[in-house]
């Protein structure tokens, strides 16, 4: 089946500024209120926000297979199970119902009403219900920056690095959508030169510059996926921050890696672009050398082309992009890490999220992390009031953005902004 919502040349009634993210090439999928509180499944083009939920049942999805409330629910996990072709042909429908030469829609101004919210007066919502998290390893740039702060100069890259992608199960509960702040985390860390570690909040939080993907239905248990397979069961994209606490961190992660300096908060883009939207931005990932086993091996273009920034909003102050690098730098792909994660025969569900690891380019200005930016905090970085930042400071908003573009099409994630509060105090 064609996927016609990609044509390049189609333009829609609906008002799209220039440079938005969010063409009628783009069709994101996600779950907001509307400001009559009633809770939808959506999609956006330009500053409109679409309720699927209302257009279901004004019956613009005629002919379609679908549950009578598909779209009427607080989450996408019922879509996402409906497999691809599902999600081509409602991708496909809303492009068609959205053209500007369409005027089923376009000329009905009540339906219109009941249907198209501009974006101001909704409030998203987390998109799917994340049953598991899986955060993965999988930048050889950031692997290596890190190696030389934390590992034995010889050893910067850990043996198995090379063969796998390396990952570790997250914390489902304490994913956040885009807009809900995080309180600095309390915990255990080793002051310098000290034997006995100390608690209290973390001195030294950073953001980790991430996308991530969820999943469909992938397997049964004890199946596993092979990887020509793979990307037959990934819904879409988001954007991921996944906060850390690095001093936390340092003190734990020997010998089973991150627990609480990474599970205290993961946000996350609130509007899922799918595989679909993000197809013209295919490209070729690094070479892979040694070449991986051969259930890992791939042909073609895995990566895809997404350029990434981090901006850092102090409180009452101006703006400062402090990193800009691209999701194509990845060495293992998403379809690499969804086929090793089923190799040992782990069931992945509906609404699963895997995180790609923390996204770094090969010079200081593509790092993706303030440990990396400031080499561990050495050297801090200077922001556009004046200030200077070795990690992030109470009452700073990290803001991450994620876009393709080609050929005059962009198709972007809109962005991830968290605010920084100090620990959380019981009243």
């Amino acid at each position: 089946m064609s996927i016609s919502a990609n044509n390049t040349k189609r333009k829609s009634w609906i008002e799209v500024p220039e440079n938005s993210d969010f063409p009628i090439q783009n069709i994101p999928f996600g779950v907001f209120i509307t400001k009559d509180d009633v809770i939808t499944i959506g999609t956006r083009i330009g500053d409109s926000a679409i309720d699927m939920g209302a257009l279901q049942q004004l019956n613009y999805f005629e002919g379609i297979e679908l549950t009578d409330d598909m779209f009427m629910q607080d989450t996408l996990n019922d879509f996402i199970s409906d497999g691809k072709k599902t999600w081509r042909l409602v991708r496909n429908r809303l492009a068609e119902l959205f053209d500007e030469t369409n005027p089923k829609l376009r000329d009905n101004k009540e339906h219109r009403d009941l249907v198209i919210f501009n974006v101001k007066y909704i409030e998203m919502q987390l998109p799917v219900l994340i049953g598991d998290y899986t955060d993965f390893f999988s930048n050889k740039e950031h692997a290596v920056n890190v190696g030389k702060i934390y590992r034995d100069p010889e050893n910067l890259l850990s043996p198995n690095w090379l063969h796998i992608p390396v990952g570790y199960h997250g914390r489902s509960s304490s994913i956040i959508p885009s807009g809900i702040p995080v309180h600095r985390p309390m915990g255990q860390s080793l002051p310098n030169g000290e034997k006995t570690p100390v608690f209290g909040p973390s001195r030294l939080v950073d953001f980790e510059l991430e996308t991530a993907f969820i999943t469909t239905d992938v397997n049964v248990m004890g199946e596993n996926i092979p990887i020509n397979e793979a990307e037959d069961y990934i819904f879409g994209m988001v954007i991921l921050n996944d906060w850390s606490s690095r001093d936390i961190q340092k003190w734990e992660y020997e010998p089973l890696g991150p627990f609480l300096s990474k599970n205290f908060a993961t946000s996350i883009s609130p509007w899922i672009i799918t595989m679909d939207a993000l197809e013209p931005f295919r490209t070729k990932g690094p070479k892979q050398d040694p070449a991986p086993l051969p259930y890992l091996q791939q042909k073609g273009k895995h990566n895809f082309d997404i350029n990434l920034e981090v901006v850092i909003q102090p409180e009452k102050s101006e703006a400062t992009i402090v990193t800009r690098t691209n999701f194509k730098n990845m060495y293992w792909s998403m379809s690499q890490q969804l086929t090793h994660h089923t190799s040992n025969g782990c069931r992945v569900n509906s609404g699963d999220m895997m995180g790609s690891g923390t996204v770094s380019g090969t010079t200081p200005d593509t790092f993706g992390s303030m440990v990396e930016l400031t080499l561990g905090g050495k050297i801090p970085i200077k922001l556009n009031d004046g200030t200077e930042r070795k990690f992030i400071n109470d009452g700073d908003t990290v803001i991450m953005k994620g876009y393709c573009k080609n050929n005059g099409t962009r198709i972007g994630f809109g962005e991830v902004s968290t605010k920084l509060l100090p620990p959380y105090v019981r009243k």
